[in-house]
């Protein structure tokens, strides 16, 4: 593997990503508490983590960069905007921790979508 920048952003989306997942696999408390205040505990939890744990392998395979990156943006932008409506910047006093691991996931998962917009199909038809 050689290691650019966008390799860099590659092991950073995933990485952030699993690591989330043995919160969410596990029904560790704050977990539980987030998805409690959306509403969705525990299907959201567990379905948001195979997603994510989806995503990030995607991400992780060279062939799916780009899938795995528009799987993220999807997932992830859902996390963002429930913490901007329902959950606020800071849960249970993390200090916004949870928050911005989101934004980098965003951001990060959004320019590897950029980069590899040739491999996602729905892109295609936008951007050539």
């Amino acid at each position: 593997m050689k290691f650019n920048l966008e390799t860099i952003v590659r092991l950073v989306v995933a990485g952030i990503l699993l690591q989330t997942l043995y919160f969410k696999f596990s029904g560790a408390a704050e977990s539980v508490y987030i998805f409690t205040q959306v509403g969705i505990e525990p299907w959201g939890r567990i379905g948001s983590g195979i997603a994510e744990l989806i995503a990030a392998i995607l991400i992780l395979l060279p062939a799916t960069i780009g899938l795995g990156a528009a799987l993220a943006l999807g997932v992830i932008s859902g996390a963002i905007l429930t913490h901007l409506t329902k959950l606020g910047i800071e849960v249970q006093g993390d200090g916004g921790t949870l928050f911005y691991l989101a934004l980098a996931v965003f951001f990060g998962s959004l320019f590897l979508a950029w980069k590899h917009r040739k491999d996602i199909p729905i892109a295609n038809l936008f951007f050539k």
